[in-house]
């Protein structure tokens, strides 16, 4: 799967910008999808509910929910075999968020939270797409950059985040390593490169896109992406468990 994702990403053109699109319908969508490009789509998500509510709201609503949040230096153990983990309520990790601490906020990253699940809307352009994930955390909080080998729609919610994307041929400049069989990592920092010690890293095609309230990116398999909060952020993603739409072409 991973070399022939590789493959097809080959022939792609450079992507200046990821362009964004209003919702079409099913066919249009899945026939861009096969491009193998990533894009965003407007005009979904903010009709969700969940969009609706405010920090606030889901703090008083969903006191007692139970979360566990990223703590320490998650960015460094990001793809190591365990990292620094906290279990808490809702209510709880939204006062250690407001209280404030040096270094990395704590993180609400990659959970799948079911109460929310009924306040979001997804689009069905996928044959089968895996449970809600939520993401949830202040300014400054980061994925760093990093490939899933399955299609991802990764909805923002609230507030606004940075996004790196690379292709996924690129990995040959990145210094990748394997964190798991569909899960790649990459040390590079596009946010602050360091051209000396990953000098390959030049020839990567990053480029750079702010996700805003109410959208929806599309990621391709195998597209490397970095995810920063620029401000205090709600997200939610699922990733697609069939065939990439980039090999739908070449799939036998």
């Amino acid at each position: 799967m991973r070399e022939a994702i590789k493959r097809a990403a080959r022939t792609l053109p450079t992507l200046s910008e990821v362009p964004r699109i209003g919702m079409p319908g099913a066919a249009a969508l899945r026939a861009r999808a096969e491009q193998g490009l990533p894009f965003i789509i407007t005009g979904v998500v903010d009709r969700w509910p969940l969009l609706a509510l405010t920090p606030q709201v889901l703090g008083d609503r969903f006191a007692n929910l139970p979360v566990r949040a990223r703590v320490g230096d998650y960015v460094n153990t990001a793809f190591a075999p365990d990292r620094a983990m906290q279990d808490m309520s809702m209510a709880e990790y939204l006062e250690l968020v407001s209280a404030g601490s040096p270094g990395l906020p704590p993180y609400l990253g990659n959970l799948e939270l079911r109460a929310l699940n009924q306040l979001c809307h997804w689009p069905a352009f996928f044959d089968k797409l895996g449970p809600p994930r939520f993401w949830l955390g202040p300014a400054g909080t980061v994925t760093p950059l990093h490939c899933d080998y399955d299609d991802n729609i990764f909805a923002q919610v609230w507030g606004s985040k940075r996004i790196f994307l690379a292709p996924p041929h690129h990995d040959e400049f990145l210094y990748t390593r394997a964190a798991s069989a569909l899960l790649y990592g990459s040390p590079f920092d596009p946010e602050a490169p360091d051209y000396e010690r990953f000098p390959l890293a030049r020839e990567a095609a990053l480029v750079e896109v702010i996700v805003n309230p109410g959208e929806l990116l599309y990621v391709p398999a195998g597209w490397y992406h970095q995810v920063r909060a620029l401000t205090f952020s709600l997200s939610s993603n699922r990733w697609a468990r069939g065939v990439p739409f980039a090999l739908r072409g070449t799939a036998p």
